[in-house]
């Protein structure tokens, strides 16, 4: 029995004696380069002799660079495939923002198309015109140069004319709002565009015909409807023409009427034609600015008056309202040179004004009444008494049709609501200006409604302008210090209220540059 108790060494065991290593052979560079000889004509005879493997290969992969070529591919392949993949998740989402769909038109007009030249002589086109060359135009040089005129109005193409401009709901542009208002800092009242009261801004100018005064007295000023030019008429026979730019004024053209002293002379509604009636005769001109012709109408078929004096160019062109006697009006064609209609009132006409569209005309008669008329149907369709007026001497209406102003002998000017004036029979005025103190002879508004200029020819600076808003006079003209306007027969403003002008008993026409107003 063994004892457990007892601990067994190991046993040790016997080492086998030790193998020596083989040494490598020793190398040889001449057996080498035999071999490596060997070798490549080895690889060259099997090329030759196996002519039908390489042919096969051709066959199944192609050449070489083919099967390059064909590797390139594959792999672009795929990898374009994996980004599609990857992207596709987020197009389903969400459409990519510089995507824009082209629409195509449902119709096109082979007209369109056409090289048409177009008349660019034409009064409606007569600003688009950069040169005298530009006597006519194709279509689609019209259209870009129109295209360029309405961008520079809205000072750039505006957003909704830009296909490229993704439209936004209504919550961006709430968020967008909120944004800017949170980005600005400071007074949040803008200063507004409307003429203030009580002192008007304004600088005196060169006389607008200082280029040429009247020898007599002036009768008609009046700014061009279109161009930067006035006219002025006279005593002396003649009808001037000026251009206006407040520092020299240059004249640009005179005509003498022999033995005509001029009583009116107006624009035709186009601008192309001035009218010119005298004091005493039947006879009128018409002087053709274009052309450069002055043309006498002797005779008018259907008129039975003794003399052509006052008028009025209709709103719609191309006719005149004659002012007669016994209280008779007469609508005449300018291009057949007839009357076509007339009408009349009780009393003798003092004045005439045209609503605003040329569909009714207000008729002021000397003893005070003044009468509506429908141009259409040529009836009266409502009449009243101009309140506290005794005898009547003018009248105007605003542009705007929402004032209508009448001028009486004792120098009162009242100011009616036109809609007033149209529905009700007594109507009663929102302001009497009683500011001149002889007869209101002369009544103009400025074209934004903004300004009434009352005169009198009866006296020396007998001219005040109202703001009408407010219908208050402004106080700072004309200036009491020295004499400028003298006794005025006429006033007019220019079409943008840019400068305003009169004439006068001097054979002046003063000029103003209202600062106010930006444009002409």
């Amino acid at each position: 029995m063994e004892d457990v108790n007892v601990l067994k060494l190991p046993v040790t065991e016997e080492r086998q004696p030790a193998k020596k290593r083989t040494r490598p052979p020793k190398f040889d560079p001449k057996e080498e380069d035999q071999e490596r000889q060997t070798n490549v004509k080895r690889l060259a005879g099997l090329g030759e002799t196996d002519a039908s493997v390489k042919l096969l290969e051709e066959l199944l992969f192609g050449a070489e660079d083919e099967l390059v070529d064909r590797l390139v591919e594959q792999q672009e392949e795929q990898t374009g495939a994996s980004l599609v993949e990857d992207g596709s998740c987020d197009s389903e989402d969400q459409e990519p923002q510089d995507q824009v769909q082209t629409r195509e038109p449902v119709w096109v007009d082979e007209d369109d198309e056409l090289e048409e030249e177009v008349d660019m002589k034409h009064r409606y086109r007569r600003d688009l015109v950069r040169g005298e060359a530009e006597s006519t135009m194709t279509n689609q040089r019209l259209q870009e140069r129109m295209r360029q005129q309405f961008q520079k109005a809205m000072g750039g193409a505006p957003s909704w004319a830009d296909a490229n401009v993704k439209k936004k709901n209504a919550d961006e542009e709430e968020d967008e709002e909120d944004e800017e208002l949170l980005r600005r800092t400071g007074n949040f009242v803008a200063s507004s565009d409307r003429l203030p009261s009580g002192v008007l801004r304004m600088k005196k100018c060169l006389h607008a015909n200082s280029s040429r005064p009247s020898e007599d007295r002036l009768t008609t000023v009046q700014f061009h409807p279109s161009a930067q030019v006035v006219m002025t008429a006279g005593l002396d026979q003649s009808v001037s023409l000026f251009q206006v730019d407040g520092k020299t004024n240059p004249k640009i053209q005179s005509i003498h009427l022999e033995r005509f002293p001029v009583h009116r002379a107006q624009f035709s509604r186009d601008g192309d034609t001035v009218i010119a009636t005298s004091l005493k005769n039947k006879m009128f001109y018409l002087y053709d600015m274009m052309e450069g012709r002055v043309t006498p109408v002797h005779t008018v078929r259907g008129l039975n008056e003794a003399r052509v004096k006052e008028f009025s160019v209709c709103p719609e062109g191309g006719a005149l309202l004659l002012t007669g006697t016994n209280g008779y009006l007469h609508l005449l064609t300018l291009k057949t040179k007839e009357v076509v209609r007339s009408m009349k009132i009780n009393g003798d006409v003092i004045g005439v004004a045209f609503s605003h569209d040329g569909s009714k005309v207000f008729v002021n008669s000397e003893d005070g009444e003044v009468y509506v008329w429908d141009m259409r149907s040529s009836r009266c369709v409502n009449r009243f008494t101009d309140d506290g007026c005794v005898k009547g001497t003018s009248i105007a209406s605003s542009p705007n049709g929402q004032y209508l102003a009448c001028g009486s002998q004792s120098g009162v000017v009242n100011v009616y609501s036109q809609e007033a004036c149209l529905n009700s029979a007594n109507p009663k005025p929102l302001k009497a200006v009683m500011n001149l103190l002889t007869s209101a002879t002369s009544l103009t508004f400025n074209r934004s409604s903004e300004i009434l200029a009352i005169a009198s020819r009866a006296e020396d600076e007998a001219v005040r302008l109202v703001h009408l808003p407010s219908l208050t006079v402004f106080s700072n003209f004309p200036v009491s210090k020295r004499k400028i306007v003298y006794r005025a027969s006429c006033l007019d403003f220019s079409p943008h209220s840019g400068f305003f002008s009169l004439a006068n008993n001097k054979g002046h026409a003063p000029l103003f540059r209202l600062l106010h107003y930006k444009d002409f």
